[in-house]
């Protein structure tokens, strides 16, 4: 994602992604077939084809750039919906697991493409 959004306006090329990253094409098909479907990026044709965001860097966060890959944030089994745990009406421990995964949730949110593009991370 930080490839594309640092390309120009026209796109980049999937095989310049891959050298960047020095990771193989193939390889990266696995990461942009999900970004795609998310609607993150798109398909760029033309003189040069390739991919671009689909809106501006500010507008993409981490949230979701991590929710193309995975349904949602969940630290631990237990707080996945469709995980019910036998012991969820008396385990007290489970509040601590949704306070911390919910704030990982916000930072996530709160954390922007263009902010991993400058390095202006609030800590």
């Amino acid at each position: 994602m930080m490839e594309i959004a640092k390309s120009s306006k026209e796109g980049i090329f999937q095989k310049d992604i891959a050298k960047n990253q020095n990771i193989s094409v193939k390889y990266l098909d696995h990461i942009i077939a999900p970004l795609k479907v998310a609607g993150l990026i798109t398909n760029v044709h033309g003189r040069k084809s390739g991919y671009m965001l689909t809106t501006d860097p500010e507008e993409i966060t981490v949230l979701d750039i991590h929710k193309a890959f995975e349904g949602g944030v969940h630290i631990v089994d237990c707080l996945e919906k469709i995980n019910q745990c036998e012991r969820r009406k008396t385990c007290t421990v489970q509040y601590f697991w949704m306070g911390l995964n919910n704030n990982i949730i916000e930072y996530l949110r709160k954390v922007t493409l263009r902010d991993l593009i400058t390095g202006e991370i609030a800590v």
